[in-house]
């Protein structure tokens, strides 16, 4: 058993724009971080991952990075990020940055060279290539809606974008490039960060002809397609991490997740496997899709217990002994898990108490987005000019034209939006919930009056306690992260549930995902002698059998099993 301090650490993810605001501008800040560690070191998470808090023109909140060595301005200032870092330090956390080098801002100092001339030394940097015909160089789709090239006046070329047009990819073929984000790397490690979180990391390396989807000949494209098969766990993409690993992150004891696009175990145990000196972890997407329909993101399916047990049980099976597991149920890219996986109308408090242990009992890191430890929830805003995210925004527009109806655009915004996750923190009852004294930069969701920090620590009953118990579990008892795991009853149309494996010890966790009462019978076979409840959200007699069990709505246990 490889035993390593990122195993057993839980990370509470940072959007630091809706996070905490201490001066009055709406925007979150460094300092209104600062001003809530304390309520981070009290619920006991260990690590803090902040979402791009860099020098942007904020096209894409952040994720276009103008100047990777400075704080935008939004923010605060380098030695307020200083004072944030040795403000985790001091109580025992550890923050990791999010590094962001598949693409840069148009406005980076590099880009603004390389658009200049074709023969310019940072020409290189990016993907430029001549048209097609008079069209774009292929037929790739941007994941922003539209192409994923833009026509650029001044040399009368295009640049490669496959998210905002403000958001040029880099080429990664170019060794010098290269140096010089390994150098800003180690910039950022000797400032004393304890690892990464690497954005769309496994799109870096595409193939060198750039190959169109559908190859139409016609003079008007009539599509544009997602080139996946070109760009997602390219052809160096892995020659470029091990070099990224033997240059920089084996110098430090820090943790990496990459977030992986597409990949399936298979491919994730080559980025995350220990012998082959790459990442951590990654985030996979697998079961981020669990309601998507043929249509992708927007077409919305309901999910299926039976996908959500094959998914998670598939990825601890096949990463058990080689790799390590990320566990996310939500972030910044995603709705609220309580809203999307559990009832945020009639059992919010069991459903993401259940849905928490899910997340805290598995083998793997958990990760928890900011507001889930209260039980934030998506929103339902009137228009649709109350939204921010781009993504949302150019999905509207495109599909008003393809026709759609505004009813089921907004429908599907109201399931899957990005800004379900970006509204801000809510810490009280108070007006803009605690959050700012100014007009936030998004909405409030209106619930915050009764879903609040406040709230949540004043009732020994709340979600947020329960979460504060689920991380201090994991700290006590070794089989919570080092366990293997076997999935039970797998055809229980209402119940998931597992066993959890680590010397003599057992730990069965029961959940049922819904919300009407069923029954669940422990199957043959699981020998032990004594019992011990260790957490669930309903009062259980500890000494209740468990050979056979009623379930309440949404009700979730977790036994420690032993022989006498």
């Amino acid at each position: 058993m490889d035993k390593k301090w990122w195993k057993e650490s839980v990370v509470y993810q940072i959007y630091p724009r809706s996070f905490k605001d201490s001066n009055g501008d709406g925007i979150g800040d460094l300092q209104g971080i600062i001003s809530k560690l304390d309520y981070l070191k009290m619920l006991g998470v260990h690590v803090v991952w902040l979402c791009p808090v860099y020098q942007s023109p904020n096209d894409d909140n952040g994720y276009d990075i103008s100047n990777y060595q400075s704080i935008m301005d939004d923010f605060g200032t380098l030695s307020d990020w200083e004072e944030l870092l040795d403000g985790l330090h001091t109580r025992g956390m550890k923050l990791i940055m999010d590094l962001v080098v598949n693409h840069s801002s148009d406005e980076h100092a590099w880009f603004a060279e390389s658009r200049k001339s074709a023969d310019n030394p940072y020409r290189d940097y990016y993907i430029w290539r001549p048209g097609q015909n008079g069209l774009e160089p292929n037929d790739w789709g941007s994941f922003f809606s539209g192409p994923a090239w833009e026509y650029d006046e001044q040399t009368r070329e295009y640049f490669l974008h496959l998210f905002s047009k403000k958001q040029p990819d880099l080429n990664w073929d170019h060794p010098q490039l290269r140096r010089e984000i390994y150098d800003m790397m180690t910039w950022w490690l000797d400032k004393g960060i304890d690892g990464f979180r690497m954005d769309v990391i496994n799109l870096i390396s595409k193939v060198p002809e750039l190959p169109g989807v559908a190859q139409e000949s016609s003079s008007v494209r009539p599509a544009y397609h997602f080139g996946g098969k070109y760009f997602v766990n390219g052809p160096h993409v892995h020659e470029y991490l091990q070099e990224m690993n033997r240059e920089v992150l084996s110098k430090y004891d820090i943790m990496t997740v990459g977030e992986a696009i597409g990949v399936t175990p298979e491919e994730a145990s080559l980025y995350v496997a220990e012998d082959r000196n790459e990442l951590n972890m990654v985030f996979h997407f697998e079961l981020m899709e669990v309601d998507s329909g043929p249509g992708g993101k927007w077409d919305v399916r309901p999910w299926k217990l039976a996908d959500i047990k094959s998914i998670i049980s598939k990825w601890q099976t096949a990463l058990h002994g080689k790799g390590w597991n990320s566990l996310y149920l939500n972030n910044h890219d995603q709705p609220r898990m309580l809203s999307r996986f559990g009832d945020d109308i009639n059992y919010p408090k069991e459903s993401a108490k259940m849905l928490a242990t899910l997340l805290h009992t598995l083998q793997g890191t958990p990760y928890i987005y900011q507001g889930e430890e209260i039980g934030m929830t998506n929103v339902k805003f009137g228009s649709i000019s109350d939204y921010k995210d781009i993504e949302i925004l150019n999905m509207y527009k495109e599909y008003l034209a393809d026709g759609h109806s505004e009813e089921s655009i907004m429908n599907s915004i109201y399931i899957k939006g990005r800004d379900n996750g970006r509204t801000p923190m809510q810490w009280s009852a108070e007006l803009q919930a605690g959050f700012t004294t100014g007009t936030p930069w998004l909405a409030v969701n209106p619930n915050y009056r009764d879903i609040n920090v406040e709230q949540a620590l004043k009732d020994p009953d709340s979600i947020f306690h329960y979460y504060k118990k689920l991380i201090e579990l994991r700290g006590q008892h070794e089989i919570i992260v080092y366990g293997s795991y076997m999935i039970l009853a797998e055809d229980h149309e209402q119940v998931y549930a597992y066993l959890r494996r680590l010397g003599e010890e057992q730990l069965l966790v029961v959940l049922n995902f819904f919300g009407k009462p069923t029954s669940f019978m422990l199957p043959a076979g699981i020998d032990f002698q004594e019992q011990k409840l260790l957490i669930s959200n309903y009062d259980v007699d500890p000494l209740t059998e468990i050979i056979s069990m009623e379930l309440r709505p949404y009700e979730a246990r977790v036994y420690l099993l032993k022989h006498a």
